[in-house]
């Protein structure tokens, strides 16, 4: 497992002790999907359980999602003052004992507050491996590092419910969070034993609240920072559009069966995947915003296409998939590049910083479920609209806020 590197360049280590990096923040980084989505095939069989309704079930989903974007905030300033490691295996201890409860929940209320400490506990981990990447590496070596993990963050939804429905096939709903919390204690077992403290005493931020109001307020009267943040939350509600629509457009429009469905969205998924894995080519050639902006620009365009494509006429399945395919594609170009530059430029305050960026992605990005569902259009008009949408709010951000404060930087240092 991995040590502390002796150089801050990424892509200088060997390939065996990058890939023992990415495996471990990896899985850091994918315990939150995997706690939001392995248990989705279990609804029916949940609802039937507890004796309740499908809104009380979905509500489980919310509570999770609101956990892990509200616990990203607290977690970080703990981190920047604690150090990485006490406030991880504090967070794989909650998620440990919440999937516990879960699996032993008697009522959908209690499952709900239980999955509110769950999003709570895989807060800390999220955090953790961003805040780690900008501890120990610099430069394109920790983009093309934040764009492997991203890869897991996109991977880890579209394996997470199949997953799940295998489970299913062998154990309960019940039986899924069972593996959710042997999952925890592997995770804690491995940092425990093995993930050394990347934040040593003299880089750490001062404990309390007021010290966390004065970093969240100076990281947020910074203009890049704080525009960065905000269309990091505006990019991934384009990917959580996406997620919301795709059953309204490939099942209920198109007649896709179960299993129809689920290889499309992981071809699509697939496509997204390699965006990311673009990015993490690229960052080596080209500044992180400039493909922020590309990412932003192409997912718009191709979903006016789409939108277009469908309000003019009745598209075909094929064009369908294939226009999600390009959007997902520009997607994961765009989704590596906000903690990238947020990232980079406030390493004093890594865990805060990498905080204000989840807590967007996930606060912005939940918000979409319910608006994609209440749109009135058609599926794939919505799906449409709702991911053109955010990527023009966020290249109006990105092109009003921030990119104007980096171009006079950048003049001044060529000065």
């Amino acid at each position: 497992m991995p040590t502390l590197p002796d150089t801050r360049d990424f892509t200088a280590l060997t390939a065996t002790r990058r890939a023992r990096w990415v495996v471990l923040l990896g899985a850091l980084t994918a315990l939150g999907a995997f706690s939001v989505d392995m248990y989705l095939p279990a609804f029916p069989e949940l609802r039937t359980d507890l004796a309740t309704t499908a809104t009380l079930v979905q509500l489980t989903l919310t509570g999770t999602l609101v956990g892990t974007a509200v616990g990203q905030l607290v977690v970080g300033p703990l981190s920047d003052a604690l150090g990485r490691r006490a406030p991880l295996l504090a967070g794989l201890c909650l998620h440990l004992l919440a999937s516990v409860g879960c699996a032993l929940a008697p009522t959908i209320e209690v499952l709900g507050a239980l999955r509110l400490l769950q999003g709570l506990g895989s807060a800390a981990a999220a955090v953790t491996a961003l805040a780690v990447v900008r501890d120990l590496f610099d430069g394109a070596g920790a983009s093309r590092l934040v764009a492997r993990l991203t890869l897991v963050l996109g991977a880890s939804p579209i394996f997470a419910p199949t997953l799940g429905g295998w489970l299913l096939s062998v154990t309960s709903w019940r039986g899924i969070f069972g593996v959710l919390a042997l999952l925890a204690v592997v995770l804690l077992l491995v940092v425990a034993l093995r993930l050394p403290e990347t934040l040593p005493r003299s880089r750490r931020r001062p404990a309390g609240l007021r010290g966390t109001a004065r970093t969240y307020r100076v990281l947020l009267g910074d203009r890049v920072t704080w525009g960065v943040v905000l269309t990091a939350g505006l990019t991934n509600s384009m990917i959580f559009s996406y997620v919301a629509g795709a059953p309204f457009v490939l099942q209920e429009l198109y007649g896709l069966s179960a299993g129809q469905f689920a290889l499309a969205f992981a071809v699509i998924g697939v496509c997204f995947v390699a965006g990311t894995q673009v990015t993490a080519q690229l960052v080596a050639r080209t500044s992180p915003q400039r493909l922020l902006v590309v990412g932003l620009t192409g997912a718009m365009v191709s979903a006016l296409v789409l939108v277009a494509d469908a309000a003019s006429r009745p598209a075909t399945l094929l064009e369908v998939v294939g226009l999600l395919c390009v959007t997902t594609v520009f997607i994961g170009v765009a989704i590596p590049t906000t903690a990238a530059i947020v990232l980079g430029r406030n390493g004093w305050a890594a865990g805060s910083a990498a905080a204000l960026v989840g807590c967007a992605q996930f606060g912005l990005g939940a918000a979409v479920f319910p608006l994609v569902a209440l749109g009135g259009l058609r599926g794939d008009l919505t799906t449409g609209v709702a991911v053109a949408a955010a990527g023009a709010a966020g290249l109006v951000v990105m092109a009003t806020v921030a990119l104007p404060v980096l171009r006079a930087e950048r003049a001044l240092v060529t000065v």
